[in-house]
């Protein structure tokens, strides 16, 4: 695919706007750059923001890639380690119609954008959602679970949108001029950017079968990967079901919502920490307090999520738990030869949507 001439970039403006947050030159940084240079043909700039570390160590990493025209490299220093406040900087100064982000170790396949724009094109999309996968694990996350071949159209709760938490694809910024990732988070930042794009009513678009987003788990100093304290594992919450916000979304919005969190956020924060150690008291204490804000959400969500889900949740919100009973149950919970991961707590929710049966067709049918 050829790339865009330097001649030909000084008489268009970019139509993407993509961003780039780096906190340290020893990560690729070059591989996701080259990867946008050389497999893109529509016009797009890469804004590479270098969080507290010289941008003359990234220049230098780059090479000749940092004298492409379509590169610019912005400093930034917030003294915070989260990528919250350099991603925010780059969307204060994208410029073109459409921003997207990539990790400064991930990469995108060949013509990933040029699909992206022809499908918003197709579907006059305010958002195109793509595939991802991992180089180090499966060929593809499988989320969201939409509607089975649902590729135009979709909506927050009918195609689950809430289970892709960051949002990698287009965004219109004349959609969203304003929304930002959550300030002041060191993880969990993209969530509450993510569902107020799920559910904004804007037209999203799913490119179900064009070159992904591919994700690389080779950096060992990714700052969402550090062990913290639960009640700041879970920060974001305050922000993402915002009583306020959380009150303008239909009963079927709030249910996504708060099953997604309990399945997802609220079991792998459970399993990650009893699965190698002791719950210590105060986050046995914030789980409990989580567990109850989740269901207060959507009090429905206890009969739709599965029996063992149930169980756990309950034994969670009593506040004292027998942790071996926990770490049993958490062992098994995905195994789905098991009745009782795969029926919903309550019988007459067997066949809601956000239940097992349901969830999990969607999910083996999505790219």
């Amino acid at each position: 695919m050829n790339a865009p001439t330097p001649e030909s970039l000084e008489r268009h403006e970019p139509l993407v706007d993509l961003i780039i947050a780096v906190h340290t030159a020893e990560r690729a940084i070059e591989r996701a750059v080259g990867s946008v240079l050389r497999g893109t043909a529509a016009p797009v700039r890469v804004t590479v923001v270098c969080h507290g570390v010289d941008p003359a160590l990234i220049e230098a990493r780059l090479g000749p890639l940092a004298d492409d025209p379509r590169v610019r490299l912005l400093p930034f220093t917030d003294g915070i380690p989260s990528p919250t406040g350099p991603f925010n900087h780059g969307l204060d100064a994208a410029t073109a119609r459409f921003t997207a982000t990539l990790g400064s170790d991930d990469e995108l396949l060949s013509g990933a954008i040029d699909s992206w724009l022809a499908v918003q094109r197709r579907f006059s999309a305010d958002v195109v959602i793509p595939r991802v996968g991992l180089a180090e694990g499966p060929a593809s996350l499988r989320t969201p679970p939409t509607r089975p071949f649902r590729a135009r159209n979709l909506d927050g709760a009918r195609d689950r949108l809430a289970y892709r938490t960051q949002q990698l694809g287009l965004v219109s910024r004349e959609r969203f001029p304003d929304l930002r990732l959550t300030p002041g988070l060191r993880t969990g930042e993209d969530i509450e950017y993510g569902l107020k794009l799920w559910f904004s009513g804007a037209r999203i678009a799913f490119d179900r079968r064009g070159p992904a987003y591919w994700g690389h788990q080779d950096a060992t100093d990714r700052i969402s990967m550090s062990a913290r304290p639960v009640a700041e594992e879970f920060a974001f919450l305050d922000a993402a079901i915002d009583p306020g916000w959380i009150a303008s979304l239909t009963r079927a919005q709030r249910v996504g919502v708060a099953v997604k969190m309990i399945r997802t956020h609220l079991m792998a924060g459970l399993s990650s920490r009893l699965m190698s150690s002791e719950i210590t008291a105060p986050d046995r204490n914030a789980l409990a307090e989580i567990a109850r804000r989740l269901v207060a959400v959507a009090p429905e969500a206890l009969e739709i999520i599965s029996r063992r889900d149930a169980r756990i949740l309950q034994m969670i919100v009593a506040g004292t738990p027998n942790q071996d009973t926990l770490r049993a149950e958490l062992a098994i919970r995905t195994d789905y030869r098991r009745a009782d991961n795969l029926l919903s707590a309550s019988p007459l929710r067997l066949l809601h949507r956000e239940a097992p049966v349901r969830f999990l067709t969607a999910l083996a049918l999505t790219p």
